[in-house]
C-alpha cells in the first residue's frame, strides 16, 4: 500500500485528489496539510511513502517546503502539483529534488501513474516537462548562461522576490511573507533588477507580463 500525504491549501482540491486516488486499490491517503509548516509537521510525525505538494502554498511556498523536506528526508519522493505552465516551475522543481512534476489538469490515470512511479523510486515527468528539461540541459549537463532566458538565471529566492514584486507587493510585505529582513529583500530586489536588465518595479512588472504572454 502506497501511503500518500496531500499538501494543498484548497480543501476542494484535496478532496478531488482523494477521490482520484481512491480509484487505486494500492494507494491510500493517510494525511492532508493546508500549509507548509503543517506539511513538514505531518511528515515528521508519520513519514508517508509519497508527498503530493502544491507549488502555491501559504506561509511558505511549495518550493521552500520541497527544499526543507529533501534536506530532512532526502529519500522521500515529493511529487509537485501546479496550475502554472510547466515551463515556469517544472525544471526548477526537479533541480530542487522533486521526484516529479504534474499539472493539476492531468487526468486521473496520469495522477495515479505518477504516484506509483515516484513511490517506486522513479522520476515522473510528462512529455512537455521532458521537453523543458532537454532545453535546460546543454553540453556537459549545463546550459550556458547567455543561452538561458533571463528569469531562469535567478536563484530560487530571487525568483520568489521577482514574483512578489511583479504582483505589486512592497519590500515590507515581501519581507513579512518570506520571513526575511527588509534589508535582505532590498538586496534580492537589486540583484533581480540587475539580472533582468530592468531599472525599476514598473519595468519589472512589464517584464513579467511579457514572459507570461510568451508562455
Amino acid at each position: 500500500m502506497i501511503r500518500v500525504l496531500i499538501c494543498d491549501d484548497h480543501l476542494i482540491v484535496r478532496q478531488g485528489i482523494k477521490q482520484v486516488l481512491a480509484e487505486a486499490e494500492d494507494i491510500r491517503v493517510v494525511g492532508e496539510a493546508a500549509n507548509g509548516p503543517e506539511a513538514i509537521q505531518q511528515v515528521r510525525a508519520a513519514p508517508p511513502d509519497v508527498v503530493l505538494l502544491d507549488i502555491a502554498m501559504p506561509q511558505r511556498d511549495g518550493l521552500d517546503i520541497l527544499k526543507a523536506l529533501k534536506s530532512e528526508f532526502p529519500r522521500l519522493p515529493v511529487l509537485m502539483l501546479s496550475t502554472y505552465p510547466d515551463r515556469q516551475y517544472a525544471v526548477r522543481s526537479l533541480k530542487l529534488g522533486a521526484a516529479g512534476y504534474l499539472n493539476k489538469s492531468a487526468d486521473s490515470e496520469q495522477m495515479i501513474d505518477a504516484v506509483r512511479s515516484v513511490a517506486r523510486g522513479k522520476l515522473f515527468i510528462t512529455p512537455s516537462v521532458a521537453e523543458q528539461l532537454a532545453g535546460a540541459i546543454g553540453a556537459g549537463g549545463r546550459t550556458p548562461q547567455h543561452d538561458q532566458p533571463l528569469h531562469e538565471t535567478l536563484s530560487h529566492r530571487e525568483h520568489q522576490v521577482f514574483q512578489l514584486l511583479a504582483a505589486g507587493r512592497s519590500v515590507g510585505e515581501i519581507a513579512e511573507q518570506l520571513v526575511l529582513s527588509p534589508n535582505t529583500v532590498s538586496t534580492y530586489r537589486a540583484r533581480v533588477l540587475e539580472k533582468l536588465g530592468v531599472r525599476n518595479d514598473v519595468e519589472l512588472a512589464l517584464f513579467a507580463v511579457r514572459r507570461e504572454q510568451a508562455v
